[in-house]
């Protein structure tokens, strides 16, 4: 009896462990977006633009609502293909991750439509105008590809949000590199290969622990995570180097250190390029713990350290893709 009870407790513990964690979580990928850009700035000269933090919010929870519904799908592929899989998988967060990223998308598309400065009213928001512009027409399908991949995930087809999800991806990746940038095809293509690697990565671990902790300690569960880790080991080699590289094409080479330190866009990108690193090290501890300890499942500590530092990236990219480029070619 004794020893049922030091368990529950034990339980209990670990349960009101992880609420914190995920509430910490939260509160981080909250206040970077919206109190990134005064540190960020301090001492670079540069004006902090309006609604900065509001737009970094945003463009997080768009992130975070794309990564959700295409770990989903990875990692749900993966489990179909383990032997002796149990039925049970966890309840999908697809829909309601999409109809986030639909308000999200809306809320920047309403951005877009007033000139990209936040509007004071639905009065300032001009529609009609979003069809004039390239920005426009990315944001307005961006907001079609969202809502479309929330009614299919929501069907019984959930598979099908895999195309919707694929427009966001693209949109996205030509949003982040204008026309008037240099090469702004090649800069495209680093972004869409980063978008597609980033949301696998962090979405499908977030699932894979999901579905780790329904089967409780069936043997097919340390199958599943090694199946995951032998697919998303290629995943952090494209990450970092595709986003660094997309980040880094934007500035004149001989400029790049010292714009790493001194512009706020250059301190967020260090800032970032630092936390993908300590990630990096939490997932290496994983896959060594998956291939040697006794019991493949003790992975599972570090790799949920894993899950909330790639939600503290998440919150510093959304930060990143609202600041202004400290000079565009």
């Amino acid at each position: 009896m004794t020893r049922t009870r030091v368990g529950a407790d034990g339980a209990r513990r670990s349960g009101r462990g992880r609420a914190v964690a995920v509430l910490v979580l939260v509160g981080l990928g909250v206040v970077i977006p919206l109190f990134g850009p005064a540190p960020a700035l301090h001492g670079t000269g540069e004006a902090d633009a309006p609604g900065t933090g509001g737009i970094g919010l945003l463009r997080a929870v768009l992130f975070a609502a794309l990564s959700i519904p295409v770990g989903e799908l990875f990692v749900r592929r993966l489990a179909r293909s383990v032997p002796g899989a149990p039925a049970a998988v966890p309840r999908g967060w697809s829909t309601a991750a999409n109809s986030v990223g639909f308000v999200a998308a809306l809320a920047l598309a309403s951005v877009v439509a007033t000139g990209n400065l936040v509007p004071g009213g639905l009065a300032d928001i001009d529609v009609g105008g979003l069809y004039a512009s390239r920005d426009g027409k990315l944001a307005l399908l961006e907001v079609n590809a969202f809502l479309a991949a929330a009614l299919c995930a929501a069907s019984g087809r959930p598979g099908t949000q895999v195309w919707p999800l694929a427009a966001v991806i693209v949109a996205e990746a030509l949003r982040a590199h204008p026309t008037t940038e240099y090469s702004p095809l090649i800069g495209s293509g680093l972004t869409l290969v980063h978008l597609v690697c980033a949301s696998l990565w962090a979405g499908g671990l977030l699932y894979a622990l999901r579905t780790l902790r329904l089967w409780r300690r069936a043997e097919a569960g340390a199958a599943l995570l090694g199946r995951y880790a032998r697919v998303a080991g290629v995943l952090p080699v494209a990450v970092t180097p595709t986003g660094v590289c997309s980040s880094l094409r934007r500035m004149p080479p001989e400029t790049v250190l010292e714009q790493l330190t001194d512009t706020a866009y250059g301190r967020v990108l260090l800032a970032k390029v630092i936390l993908m690193t300590g990630v990096a090290v939490l997932a290496l501890w994983a896959r060594i713990r998956l291939a040697r300890a006794k019991d493949p499942l003790t992975a599972c500590s570090p790799a949920r350290a894993e899950v909330y530092a790639l939600g503290v990236v998440v919150a510093v990219s959304g930060l990143l893709t609202a600041l202004p480029v400290p000079i565009r070619w």
